[in-house]
Formats: C-alpha cells, structure tokens, sequence
C-alpha cells in the first residue's frame, strides 16, 4: 500500500457505483440515503433507510447515479437486526460496476474513505481511517449489532447506506479497494459506524435470495462479567457473560438457566445466580458481542449448539436448540445472546 493513499483515484473508480437514494419523489436535504451496487440487479443500503419506502407503501425507492442518470429500485429484501436491505433495479448504468466486498473486517488504522449523499450532497467523499472494530451499535429497535466498524471518516445523514472503502493495496484480480463497511450512522464528533464486512457477507445473499434472514435466537438477556459482578457472583476471576433472564424460565435444568435474585455491592444491585456463559461449540465468549457475532455468522435457527458454562461456580455443558428471532421483535427482555445493560463499576 502506497504511504499516501490515492483518494483521488479512489474516488474516480468507486464513484460510480454509489448511489442516492430518494423516496416519494422528494429531492430533500439529507435525502433518503445512499448505497452501493452489489452485483448486476441489485444495490445495498441501510434498512432504516429502506423502511421509508416502506412507510410511503410502496416499497419503490427513486435513485441517482454518479452520471446524473435516474432508476427506479424496489426494496426486495431487508433485516432490521443488522440495518441491511437490498434494492432491485434493472439497467444500471455500464460503469456503475459491483463493489467488491471485503471477506474480513478491517484492522484499526487502515484509511477508509465515506462515499455517498450526506445532507443531499451527491458524490461526496470522506477520508479518514478506521477507529476502532468489533463495536457494538444498539438500534431503534432495542437490538445490538455486533462486529462494527468504528471510524472517524465524517459520516453525516443521508451517508447512511453508502460503502465504507478501503485500500488493498496491489492486486491481481480487480481494483484496489474493496467495501469494508455500510455506512450507519455517526455519534458524535469523529465516531462514525459502520455495519461490518462479515456480517454484511453472511446477511446480504439471503435478503437477495428470500427477502429475509432467518436470526438465531437463544432468547437470554445477559450481562459482561466485569469484577464486580464476579465478585457478587463468588466468581474467582471476571469471566464470560453472565445470564440474567431467559424466556423459558429461570426452573429450567435442560437449557441456561436466569438469575435469581440481586444483591447490593458498592452501590449498585447486581443480578446474581445465572448461568455464566464462557464458550459456544468450543469459542470462547468474553463479551455478549463476541456471542451475538457467533449466533450471526455461524448458527441457523434449528440447530443445537453446545454452550459451556458455570452453573453454581461448578462447569456444564449444555445442549441448547436455537429458535427463530420473531420479525421485527422489540423484547428487550429475551434478546438473543445480547442484554439491556445495568450501571456496573
């Protein structure tokens, strides 16, 4: 890779297949979103962004291409758990070719350049670098997405949609730079996110192929163990994540098991008597992100996961059949592998 990245050329050869994304026929600032072609018929955007078609009730979404072109898309499939959605669209334009997609997530420092329609402004383009990785972004709908990409790129309304790209240096089989990100959302000043490659990978053939993704579910609340809850716990050392509740009922012997009770240390009630998850078919689990991302990229609804855990400080294993996520759920209470977090020093 070059010591001063060619954003100029970036921009000349990825610009082309991002897009602007509008819907009921208004030109607004901030727009609609943006996206990125995926292969020849279809084109990748955020599903809050898509869920304004929705809104509208026709599913039709009017897009702008880089050579001032005009199509009409329809939203074909979208997961509201990872923010993703695809739109058809038939002729796209010649040079609006597919982005590649990058088959891992990028390491921090790498630059990374923004491109899209932030605040209606069409063809822009940010440059920075990527901030951080394996983030964890809660949405509207009181699920977390694992595996985000964090970067200080300026990611502005109406990015949302539009691909994170990356430098690979030389290569062989096409150009230089692949998709290492969805652009999602900013917080705050210099923290952008954007949904990750990997999970991007896993979700996207589906939505192209059924128009959905079918989510694991282990339908657990849960809770990092940090030192204080090992302490509360009588735990030795701050390890896994610990089972606050679960929807089959904290009596269960066969499945992971809730907590019992709380109890007050240093100020604050912590939850106390729950399984403590410390591996998945083998992988150890440090955070209930490293869970979730597991559940995403390598379980389907149906099949039984051996989980390893400490039930009264004693190891178990336990053989858990996952479920199906319910469309669109909103129980905070029984998210699968991820939890609502309490204050914890």
């Amino acid at each position: 890779m070059s010591t001063h990245p060619d954003f100029e050329g970036l921009y000349r050869d990825v610009i082309p297949s991002v897009v602007s994304v509008y819907v009921g026929g208004r030109r607004r600032p901030g727009g609609a979103g943006s996206a990125f072609v995926y292969d020849d018929h279809h084109l990748v955007t955020n599903e809050h962004v898509s869920r304004l078609a929705d809104a509208s009730k026709s599913n039709r979404v009017e897009l702008r291409f880089a050579d001032g072109s005009w199509r009409v898309g329809d939203v074909v499939g979208s997961d509201v758990y990872t923010d993703l959605a695809v739109v058809a669209v038939d002729d796209v334009p010649a040079d609006a070719t597919p982005l590649r997609l990058a088959t891992e997530n990028p390491s921090p420092g790498r630059p990374v350049a923004a491109l899209g329609n932030p605040l209606g402004l069409e063809g822009s383009i940010s440059a920075g670098i990527v901030s951080g990785a394996n983030r964890s972004l809660h949405t509207s709908n009181g699920f977390a997405i694992p595996d985000v990409v964090q970067t200080d790129a300026p990611i502005n309304p109406g990015n949302s949609g539009g691909p994170l790209v990356g430098f690979v240096g030389d290569t062989d089989d096409g150009p230089p730079y692949e998709v290492v990100g969805v652009n999602r959302a900013k917080q705050g000043d210099n923290i952008g996110f954007a949904v990750s490659p990997v999970i991007a990978n896993r979700i996207l053939p589906d939505l192209v192929a059924d128009g959905h993704y079918r989510h694991s579910y282990l339908r657990t609340r849960t809770l990092d163990v940090t030192p204080s809850v090992a302490e509360a716990n009588g735990l030795d050392t701050p390890r896994g994540i610990l089972v606050v509740g679960t929807a089959s009922g904290p009596d269960s012997t066969d499945i992971l098991r809730g907590c019992s009770g709380t109890t007050r240390l240093r100020g604050w009630e912590i939850p106390v008597g729950g399984d403590v998850i410390v591996a998945i078919e083998g992988n150890e689990v440090r955070t209930h992100e490293e869970l979730m991302r597991y559940l995403i990229t390598e379980t389907r609804p149906g099949e039984p996961v051996a989980i390893d855990v400490l039930r009264d400080g004693a190891p178990a294993t336990l053989v858990v059949e996952l479920d199906e996520r319910p469309s669109g759920d909103r129980d905070r209470d029984t998210r699968g592998g991820g939890g609502s977090r309490i204050p914890i020093e």
